[in-house]
C-alpha cells in the first residue's frame, strides 16, 4: 500500500497546525509538503532548533528538545492518530518516520532502541 497522496495532520490537542501532503517515501521516512497553518508559527522554534542540532550532531541535547515536541503535538494519520513520531520540517517540507504502537522505554534505555 503507497502513502503518497495522503494528507497527515499536526496537531497540538485539538488544535489544527498544518497537513502534511505526502509526495515521497523511503521506508521508514515519509515526505511530503506541509503546509502551515498560523498556529504553527508557536511550535516553529521547536522544530528549527532540533533540526540544527541534528546537523551539530549534538544528539544527546536533541533528545531532550525534541521531547518538547513529542509531549506536546501528535501526528495524525489519514485515520488515526499515530502513537510515536520522529517528525522534522523545513522550509515547506516535512519528513517523518512514525509507529503504531509506543517505544518500550526499557529497550531504550537498554540501548536496544533509540528514538525511531
Amino acid at each position: 500500500m503507497g502513502f503518497e497522496a495522503q494528507v497527515w495532520r499536526l496537531v497540538r490537542q485539538e488544535e489544527p497546525l498544518g497537513e502534511i501532503e505526502i509526495d515521497d517515501g523511503n521506508f521508514p521516512w515519509l515526505e511530503g509538503r506541509f503546509v502551515p497553518t498560523a498556529a504553527f508559527e508557536e511550535v516553529r522554534p521547536w522544530f528549527d532548533e532540533t533540526l540544527s542540532l541534528v546537523e551539530a550532531e549534538e544528539y544527546e541535547r536533541f533528545d531532550e528538545a525534541y521531547d518538547k515536541i513529542a509531549e506536546s503535538l501528535s501526528l495524525v494519520a489519514p485515520d488515526s492518530p499515530v502513537a510515536e513520531f520522529l517528525l522534522h520540517i523545513r522550509d515547506g517540507r516535512a519528513w517523518f518516520r512514525w509507529s503504531d504502537e509506543p517505544f518500550d522505554e526499557d529497550a531504550a534505555e537498554d540501548g536496544a532502541v533509540g528514538r525511531l
